[in-house]
């Protein structure tokens, strides 16, 4: 697989039954974020998008190895979304740390030759 200057994908630190840490971590707090979503009741407009992304996060994690920018991008979408939920601030604010575990933001890589920003 070819990647851009920049972009990474996680990897390293994996226990003794063959999972990273983080990535346990990681779909721990989406499955609380996911719990009390579903729990809260109040229709919202960006409730399907906030939802789509933690779907996103959990398949990222599951897969073992998620390239941190892609992390970061789910996690800005969910708290874009779900920011102004008080009620879901303590789970939302779980799903920020974990995603923190992984690393600094990475540039993501670049579309038909252009700088992402662009």
């Amino acid at each position: 697989m070819v990647r851009s200057v920049g972009q990474r994908r996680v990897t390293g630190r994996v226990t003794a039954d063959g999972v990273d840490p983080r990535v346990a971590g990681l779909r721990a707090a989406v499955s609380r974020l996911r719990r009390e979503l579903a729990g809260h009741r109040r229709e919202f407009a960006d409730r399907g998008i906030a939802e789509d992304e933690l779907a996103a996060l959990d398949a990222m994690a599951a897969g073992g190895a998620p390239e941190v920018w892609r992390l970061r991008r789910s996690l800005l979408l969910v708290a874009g979304a779900l920011g102004s939920v008080s009620a879901l601030a303590d789970a939302l604010a779980g799903v920020r740390r974990a995603v923190d575990l992984f690393g600094p933001p990475a540039v993501p890589p670049a579309r038909d030759g252009q700088h992402p920003d662009a």
